[in-house]
């Protein structure tokens, strides 16, 4: 591929990725006064559709309290990974 073609696609990349956050923007606003309409409610229909909006529960582990006082303990389950970030500055 050229240098030309390169820069034409990175181009073409940046362009859809606008799109993309123009979109997933909208589409977050248009959640937030859907979520705004239901309020307290878990539950709301509309025609066809069933919006629900529930509370969810999960348990995860604080690491950061772990490596305070446990050092030890925390170091023993620590995990290295590598992984490969793609990014584009003009």
């Amino acid at each position: 591929m050229s240098m030309n073609e390169m820069e034409s696609k990175i181009r073409e990349l940046r362009q859809l990725q606008a799109l993309i956050d123009e979109a997933t923007a909208e589409a977050e606003a248009i959640k937030d006064t859907i979520k705004a309409e239901m309020g307290d409610a878990e539950e709301l229909r509309a025609g066809e559709y069933k919006v629900t909006w529930k509370a969810v529960t999960s348990s995860r582990l604080d690491t950061t309290a772990l490596k305070k006082a446990l050092p030890d303990v925390a170091a023993r389950f620590m995990k290295s990974t590598t992984s490969r970030r793609f990014t584009i500055a003009a």
